[in-house]
């Protein structure tokens, strides 16, 4: 009985002893488990971290780069933005300083900054001025560089901007030949002795140089004043007239053209051919020019170096080149001479350019409105 008891008892145990094995086997295996999904996971999230630090690594050296690539590109636009605006208020600068003829300004504006203060002159000028703006609906002028060629070069420019052509003697002859004719044709030897503006005596080099002179001349206005684009012919003015040796040559070649007619002229009154024009007769009956030697030494060589035109050489240049020149003499204002024309007697097909002066000296370029 005991014994049974006994057996009984230890066949109990061993069931026990067995499920519980088998439970914990069971608990290990569960335990493994847990354990791999736990490694598993461990091993994903660090490899997910890995990957993101790798990730905001390069995220953050790509966003370095980008902004100092923007920086970069930023300060390069920056700089060449300012070199730019550099450069262009330099050649802006330079083509105002070789401009001869300025660009356009408000005449009363220009009045009120040249004519300051209430002195008796400066109120004389800004009462002119104002004549000008309400009677002669002049509104505008160009300022015009005040040097010795001044009203060669007011005249000029305007003659080229309008498009006026050659004067009709012009297109019979061959201006180029009139150095050659001067010296072969009538031994004007003496002609060696002309100077150009502050150039003086070439000697037999002032042929050579003279005909080049009127090549420039002959040149340019044949090109401007076919040119019927008013835009177009600004444009080419401007850019002529900022380059000082091709204009001073231009007036040159228009001095020249003035002695070879009072040369002709002189011809004419030697030999008592057909009657000439009445300013040649007040030209040669000056004590400083009553022969074209004497009018090339004493007037024509000092143009362009010490003095410009005196009103008797202003008509001759008028109707050598068929304009009728007008002249607003400011310090004249309430007089009979603020408005004269050169020369006084002039043909009704002939053009009109006007002037404008202060002081006789210099000259400016008036421009109408209505």
């Amino acid at each position: 009985m005991q014994r049974r008891h006994d057996r009984k008892a230890s066949k109990n145990r061993y069931q026990y002893t067995g499920k519980e094995k088998q439970s914990r086997i069971n608990h290990s295996k569960r335990s493994v488990g847990r354990h791999e999904v736990q490694s598993w996971t461990t091993a994903t999230k660090q490899s997910l971290c890995l990957t993101w630090q790798k990730v905001k690594v390069y995220l953050m050296l790509s966003m370095t780069f980008l902004i100092a690539v923007f920086w970069y590109c930023r300060r390069l636009y920056s700089f060449l933005a300012q070199l730019l605006k550099r450069w262009s208020n330099y050649l802006q600068r330079k083509l105002i300083r070789n401009l001869s003829v300025l660009t356009e300004v408000d005449l009363l504006g220009y009045s009120a900054r040249e004519w300051k203060g209430e002195t008796k002159q400066a109120k004389h000028m800004r009462e002119a001025y104002e004549e000008l703006f309400w009677s002669y609906h002049i509104k505008y002028l160009r300022q015009v560089r005040k040097d010795n060629y001044c009203v060669l070069r007011a005249v000029l420019f305007q003659i080229f901007s309008q498009g006026i052509p050659f004067p009709s003697w012009m297109k019979e002859k061959d201006i180029l030949k009139l150095p050659e004719k001067l010296l072969y044709s009538q031994g004007c030897n003496w002609i060696q002795q002309y100077s150009f503006g502050p150039e003086r005596y070439m000697g037999p080099n002032a042929f050579g140089k003279l005909r080049k002179c009127l090549e420039i001349l002959k040149t340019n206005w044949t090109e401007i004043s076919a040119t019927k684009d008013h835009e177009e012919r600004g444009n080419m003015c401007n850019t002529l007239f900022s380059d000082e040796s091709k204009e001073h040559k231009l007036y040159e070649a228009i001095k020249f053209i003035m002695l070879y007619e009072v040369v002709e002229a002189y011809e004419q009154i030697k030999n008592r051919d057909e009657p000439i024009h009445n300013l040649f007769s007040l030209l040669l009956a000056r004590d400083s020019s009553s022969d074209p030697l004497s009018f090339m030494m004493n007037h024509l060589n000092s143009i362009g170096d010490s003095v410009c035109l005196d009103q008797a050489e202003l008509s001759l240049l008028g109707y050598l080149l068929e304009v009728k020149i007008t002249v607003y003499r400011l310090h004249r204002f309430n007089t009979e001479e603020f408005q004269v024309s050169y020369p006084d007697e002039y043909r009704r097909e002939w053009n009109e350019i006007s002037l404008l002066n202060e002081d006789d000296r210099y000259y400016h370029i008036p421009l109408f409105r209505t």
